[in-house]
C-alpha cells in the first residue's frame, strides 16, 4: 500500500524541485536579461537584475551585422539531418542487437560506447584532411555525416534500452502472420516504440543543435550553424556581454520553443506515445 504524504512533506518536496529548477534555469534566464541591457549595465558591479533600462538595440546590432536566419536554416538542417540520418541507420541496428542477439552484442555495445570517450581533437587532423580530400569542407552534408556518427553510439544504445521493454512474442505472432523483416519493422516495432524513438531523436537533435567543436572547425562561412554565429562576437578587442547574449538568446530561442511544443504535445497525449 502507498504511503500517506503529509501536507508539508510535499510542500517541500514541491518547493526544493522548483529551486532546482529555477537553479538550473538561472545561467540561460541571466543571458536573456542581459541581451536587453547596454555594454556598460552588462558588466555592472555589482549585477543588476531587474532595474536597468530595456533596450532592443543589441538585438538591432546582430541582425544588422550578421546573416540571422541563414545561420538558423544551417542549424536545422544540420540537426534535423544528423538525426534523421542517424534513426535510418539506428532501428535496424538495435532492433538485431535486442531481438537477435549473439555472443558479441554485449561487446559490440561496449565499444560503441568506448568511441564516446575519444577526444574530439584527437580525430580533428585525419578528418580536416578527409574533408579536403572529399571536397566536404564547409558542407552541409559533410557536418550531417559528421555529426550523425557522433551521435550514432547514444542513439543505438538508447533505441536497444527501448526495444528490449518490447515482448518478443508480438514480433514472432507477426512472422507468424507473414510479416517479413521490413514490415516488421516498420509496421509492428516502429509505431510500438514510437515514444522511445521521439525521446531519442529530441536528445539527439539538441546534441546536435549544441555542437560547437566540429562545426568550428570544419566550417567557414557556407555551412556556419548558429554556434559558430555565437563564436562571432569573441573578438580580440574584447567580449561584448549584451551583443553576445543576443545572439545566444537568439539561437537559444529555437531550442526553447521546441522545448515548449514537445512539453504541451506531451501533456496533450499527442506525442511520445502517451496513452490516452
Amino acid at each position: 500500500m502507498a504511503r500517506a504524504i503529509s501536507p508539508q512533506r510535499k510542500f517541500l518536496t514541491t518547493g526544493a524541485a522548483w529551486a532546482v529548477g529555477l537553479l538550473i534555469f538561472f545561467p540561460i534566464l541571466w543571458t536573456i536579461l542581459t541581451s536587453f541591457k547596454t555594454e556598460a549595465q552588462a558588466i555592472a558591479s555589482p549585477p543588476i537584475f531587474l532595474n536597468f533600462d530595456w533596450t532592443l538595440e543589441n538585438y538591432a546590432v546582430v541582425q544588422e551585422r550578421s546573416n540571422y536566419v541563414r545561420f538558423l536554416m544551417n542549424s536545422i538542417i544540420i540537426a534535423g539531418g544528423s538525426t534523421l540520418l542517424g534513426v535510418i541507420i539506428a532501428v535496424p541496428a538495435a532492433w538485431s542487437m535486442a531481438f537477435v542477439p549473439s555472443k558479441r552484442t554485449k561487446d559490440i555495445l561496449l565499444w560503441m560506447l568506448s568511441t564516446k570517450m575519444l577526444p574530439a581533437v584527437g580525430v580533428l587532423y585525419p578528418m580536416y584532411l578527409i574533408f579536403i580530400k572529399l571536397g566536404l569542407l564547409d558542407t552541409r552534408t559533410g557536418l550531417v555525416v559528421v555529426l550523425m556518427l557522433i551521435n550514432l553510439p547514444i542513439i543505438i544504445w538508447m533505441l536497444y534500452t527501448y526495444f528490449k521493454e518490447i515482448p518478443g512474442e508480438i514480433l514472432e505472432a507477426a512472422r507468424m502472420d507473414g510479416a517479413n523483416l521490413r514490415s516488421e519493422i516498420l509496421y509492428v516495432l516502429t509505431p510500438m516504440a514510437i515514444p522511445g524513438i521521439a525521446s531519442t531523436m529530441l536528445l539527439n537533435f539538441i546534441l546536435a543543435w549544441n555542437e560547437a567543436f566540429w562545426t568550428l572547425n570544419l566550417t567557414a562561412a557556407q555551412a556556419a550553424p548558429l554556434t559558430a554565429f555565437i563564436a562571432s562576437y569573441s573578438s580580440p578587442e574584447g567580449l561584448f556581454y549584451a551583443k553576445l547574449s543576443a545572439a545566444s538568446t537568439m539561437a537559444i530561442a529555437p531550442i526553447l520553443i521546441l522545448g515548449w511544443f514537445s512539453q504541451k504535445q506531451l501533456v496533450r497525449g499527442l506525442t511520445f506515445g502517451a496513452v490516452k
